[in-house]
């Protein structure tokens, strides 16, 4: 018998392996949830992170850091990404608050074979004393609708 033979064993765990239960999705950040908002409206304008963070005055590689996540914007940051967009801030929080309830109402549902975890092709859509807010497409893309009525009466609930 050679040494290569002598040194070759099979390995026994001590544990069973765990068993591999589907994880659900991570809780969605309320930073990333802005930051969908925020890039989905500059790219349906046809706009560049440029453009938009002059107009806002805030630096471009910032823009794009709020924009995927990454940074935790301040109110006022928000409030200049958002008029530059051509929004309020209410607008913003509102679209970002949709997506999250259609999130946690994904999350919440039983799961059957096949099912998807982002819920599908369900759309929600929020109308207030301002008239529709926003909406959240297929696939949970987050889309903006202008309010038509008076500014203000937007309500976030979590």
């Amino acid at each position: 018998m050679s040494i290569r033979a002598t040194n070759q064993a099979d390995v026994i765990p001590l544990r069973p392996l765990p068993a591999m239960t589907p994880a659900l999705p991570r809780e969605p950040l309320w930073r990333d949830l802005v930051g969908e908002v925020l890039r989905h409206e500059r790219r349906s304008q046809g706009r560049t992170l440029k453009d938009v963070a002059e107009a806002a005055r805030i630096s471009m590689p910032y823009l794009s850091e709020v924009e995927r996540g990454l940074k935790e914007a301040s109110s006022e940051v928000l409030a200049a990404a958002a008029q530059a967009l051509g929004l309020n801030l209410a607008d913003v929080l509102a679209l970002a608050g949709e997506r999250l309830v259609s999130l946690a109402a994904a999350r919440s549902r039983p799961r059957t074979p096949g099912s998807s975890a982002v819920g599908g092709h369900r759309s929600v859509r929020s109308t207030g004393p301002a008239g529709p807010v926003g909406s959240v497409g297929p696939g949970g893309s987050v889309g903006v609708m202008r309010p038509s009525g008076p500014p203000g009466g937007v309500l976030l609930a979590a």
